[in-house]
This record gives structure tokens, C-alpha cells and sequence, in this order.
């Protein structure tokens, strides 16, 4: 018998980690809660990428209609300075046309995954804030930065600030025949662009200031402050920096992989555990592939504490890579002077000569499936 039928879990945070989990561990027959201190799921301004090594845990957990119809798929990914001249392509559709790379509305993700959730029996409580941790069986914190398992389990952290400064926009904007996601780089900042569908489209920009804010992406932001930091660039960001009406500014900072994941009967996932930057498109996606290695995990063996291990033994190693990678990309955007030039060069070169290369740099990242785990 599968080892979770009937197990009571309890989950704090009904974001994408949470509810994937929630999807995952009631298939497999759980009874299954989840605490959300928000009273509705309303999570507005964010577009995400969702690469292959996620959409195989949708398509394992039956979602792939549903996340087909609410989704765009990515064509390629391109490379550019902030003049808008092609440093380099990645032709995803022709040089990897059996993988599915998407873009989709945060809000739209986190709806659909409440929606079969909830059709898989789960109860979503809303409005319930977790001042103190409940008593349960199994307890998984899904609760992003501020996770209070997190913190019990490993101790007060102090984040380290990039200097980097993020701006998040929605605009308006017609449909897109062969949907790319576009990257401008310049010195000392980046600019990054997709469309969504249903009349979206989401830019996030990067700029390196001595100042900061907070963390999290809801404080409300000045469009004129991101227009003027990028008011250089060529290319169609004009246009869509002229359409901005309304913008979320943050600071990044960098958190550390948590060093204890779980203590035997509770776990953390998501960003709660590995907190990243967005230089990788892998956030989401990580959280993901966590809902349903844990979710494996604990169905195949009865003793929840050699499972929880198991989970952070597969688990810890690959994010910590994405992390570090993730981290790269970051210095990487934002070259100066001759070193940015011969980067760029090379970057074209390459392109030009081997267009396969720069994808498959990347086929430890993609070609992973959670669902073989």
C-alpha cells in the first residue's frame, strides 16, 4: 500500500510549492490541509518562465490541458545589448522541439493549481495566520522567505544585498506569433521581456544602485525612476517602458541554500529552502520539482524521517547548482568596458557557429525529470 494513503499533512502557504505538493501528496491518497494567511489568492504583476524539467511534473500530475490552455509557449530566447543588436539566439523550437518551454501569468499558475487541488480533495484554508507552528503528522513549510519553519530549523539568517535593484511590470500587448523571451544587456543593469497571452506582456528590469528596498515584489514603484534607468536602450524597451502605468520595485538579495531541509517530520520546500535569484527562470520551477520528489518520496517509504532524508538528499544538491548558476548569470548581464565586448563577441561567434551549443550548456538544467527521481 502506498505509503501516504490516509496520512494527514498539514501545508503553510498556498503559493506554487505548496499547492503542487497539495496536488501530489492527495493523489497519492493524503488528507491533505493547507494554511494560507491570505484571505484570497491574488497574486497580481509577475510572469514566469516554466522550462521542461517543471512541465513533466504537470504532465505526471495530469495538469497538462489545463496548463496548456493558460500559457504561451516560449519559441527561443535571445540575446541582446542594449543598442537591441542579437548577441545570440537560443532556438528552442527547432533545436529542442520534443521539450516544453512556457510562459505563463503567475496569478493563472496559482489558480489552476488551487482549482485541482481542491478537485483532488484538498482543503485550502484562507485567512489562517501561522503565529505558531501547528502539531501534524507531516508539516511542510511552503511559505517563501520569511518561512517560520525555516527559521526554526536553521536559525536567524542575515541576507546578503546584490546591490542589484529589480523593477516588475505587466503591459499591454498584442499577440505574439512566435513568442520569445528577449534579454537586453547593458552595463550595470539588464532588462528581460515575454509575452504571457491574454493581452500580456512582463518586463523585468535589473539595475545595480548603492541604494535598496526591501525584499519581496509588491512595493509599488515610480514607471518615470524605471524609464529614465533605462532610457539608453534601443530596441523595441522604449515602446514598452512607454507603456508602464504601474511597476513593483524590490531589492535581491541572496539567501543560502538551507543547510537542514527537514528534521524528520517536517520539511521546507520551495523558496523557504532555496531562495533564488531571478537570473535563471527557475524559481518556480524549483518549487516544482520539490512538490513532487517530496511527494515521492514520503509514498514510497513508511518511515517519514527516512523519507524527509532521502528528499533533501536528492533535492539539496541540484538547487544548490541552480542557485550558483543563477548567481553567474547575474554578473554575467551586467559586463563593463572591454571585458562586456569580448564576452559579447565571443557570445555571437558562437551563436553563429555552433547554435546548439549555448542550449545544451543548459541540458543539465532541462533534461532533468523529477517524475524519475
Amino acid at each position: 500500500m502506498p505509503a501516504l494513503k490516509d496520512v494527514p499533512v498539514t501545508i503553510i502557504g498556498a503559493g506554487i510549492a505548496g499547492l503542487t505538493a497539495a496536488c501530489a501528496m492527495a493523489q497519492r491518497g493524503a488528507r491533505v490541509t493547507v494554511l494560507e494567511r491570505a484571505g484570497a489568492l491574488r497574486e497580481v504583476g509577475a510572469g514566469l518562465q516554466i522550462s521542461p524539467n517543471a512541465v513533466r511534473v504537470l504532465t505526471a500530475l495530469g495538469l497538462w490541458p489545463r496548463f496548456e490552455a493558460i500559457s504561451v509557449r516560449s519559441e527561443r530566447v535571445e540575446l541582446r545589448d542594449s543598442v537591441g543588436r542579437q548577441v545570440a539566439r537560443l532556438d528552442l523550437a527547432r533545436h529542442r522541439p520534443k521539450d516544453r518551454f512556457r510562459f505563463v501569468h503567475r496569478a493563472r499558475l496559482v489558480a489552476m493549481l488551487e482549482e485541482a487541488a481542491r478537485d483532488a480533495g484538498v482543503e485550502v484554508i484562507l485567512g489562517h495566520e501561522v503565529d505558531e507552528l501547528p502539531e501534524a503528522p507531516l508539516l511542510i513549510g511552503a511559505d517563501g522567505l520569511k518561512s517560520h519553519l525555516r527559521r526554526e530549523l536553521n536559525g536567524p539568517e542575515i541576507p546578503f544585498f546584490t546591490g542589484q535593484t529589480a523593477w516588475r511590470a505587466l503591459i499591454p500587448a498584442e499577440a505574439d506569433p512566435a513568442p520569445a523571451a528577449q534579454v537586453f544587456m547593458g552595463p550595470g543593469r539588464h532588462l528581460v521581456s515575454y509575452p504571457l497571452g491574454f493581452g500580456l506582456r512582463n518586463i523585468v528590469a535589473v539595475v545595480e544602485r548603492p541604494d535598496w528596498q526591501d525584499e519581496g515584489w509588491s512595493l509599488p514603484g515610480d514607471p518615470a525612476e524605471l524609464r529614465a534607468a533605462f532610457a539608453r536602450f534601443g530596441g523595441p524597451v522604449q515602446d514598452w517602458l512607454g507603456r508602464v502605468d504601474s511597476v513593483g520595485v524590490w531589492g535581491l538579495f541572496r539567501h543560502p541554500v538551507a543547510a537542514h531541509w527537514q528534521d524528520g517530520h517536517r520539511a521546507l520546500i520551495g523558496d523557504a529552502a532555496h531562495p533564488t535569484l531571478p537570473f535563471l527562470a527557475q524559481g518556480a520551477v524549483m518549487a516544482i520539482e520539490d512538490a513532487w520528489v517530496l511527494a515521492a518520496c514520503l509514498d514510497a517509504d513508511p518511515d517519514h524521517a527516512a523519507a524527509l532524508a532521502r528528499f533533501q538528499a536528492l533535492r539539496a544538491p541540484r538547487c544548490q547548482q541552480i542557485v550558483e548558476a543563477a548567481n553567474a548569470n547575474a554578473r554575467n548581464y551586467h559586463l563593463r568596458g572591454p571585458t562586456r565586448a569580448v564576452a559579447h563577441a565571443g557570445l555571437r561567434a558562437v551563436s553563429r557557429m555552433a547554435p546548439t551549443r549555448l542550449i545544451e550548456r543548459f541540458a543539465w538544467l532541462y533534461d532533468y525529470d523529477p517524475t524519475a527521481a
